[in-house]
């Protein structure tokens, strides 16, 4: 099974979980990029609620959090779609970075999504650039639990479940949260 195929067969799962029509993926031809947006969404969502966050709180009281919700989803999104590569398909970062913001603070407007999406991009500049041990080793263990995730959702014989997985995302957004919160 190819990585893409993968991707569509998490994202009508995932999508059939959440009690939407999974009848209509296509794990052949499906749009993988739209699988990619809404897997990146799909587990900051379970991110913000394994980490027991709340969005609406911090709309008023912390504002600047929603933008680490975005980073994050964002390199979720980038370690999803690396092995993409492989298969020709290249992403569109700037079209993710409004898709992930407008699925994610559906109830905002234009003017704070656009603040959102600005500060997200800076902090996951910011992350991604850092050469500092604690962040290349953010990024590794990121990008390992995305890699846990797709083979838990795929592979029959994985060695564990992607409810497994989950935790792994929660703590992840913790310390990234702590991190922002800190400075």
């Amino acid at each position: 099974m190819q990585y893409s195929q993968r991707l569509n067969l998490l994202y009508g799962i995932a999508l059939h979980e959440m009690g939407g029509d999974a009848a209509s993926i296509s794990v052949d031809d499906g749009d993988v990029q739209d699988a990619a947006h809404f897997l990146a969404c799909y587990l900051t969502v379970r991110a913000i609620q394994l980490a027991e966050r709340s969005p609406a709180d911090e709309r008023v009281e912390n504002f600047d959090m929603l933008s680490v919700y975005q980073a994050y989803a964002m390199l979720v999104y980038t370690y999803l779609v690396l092995p993409l590569g492989d298969e020709g398909v290249q992403p569109d970062f700037q079209k993710t970075a409004v898709t992930i913001a407008k699925s994610l603070f559906v109830e905002l407007g234009e003017d704070e999504w656009l603040e959102i999406i600005e500060s997200g991009q800076h902090k996951y500049q910011l992350i991604g650039d850092a050469e500092a041990e604690h962040w290349m080793n953010y990024r590794q263990d990121l990008d390992k639990a995305v890699v846990a995730f797709v083979v838990a959702g795929t592979d029959e014989n994985a060695p564990f479940s992607p409810d497994d997985i989950m935790p792994i995302f929660g703590t992840m957004l913790s310390m990234l949260c702590e991190a922002f919160e800190s400075l």
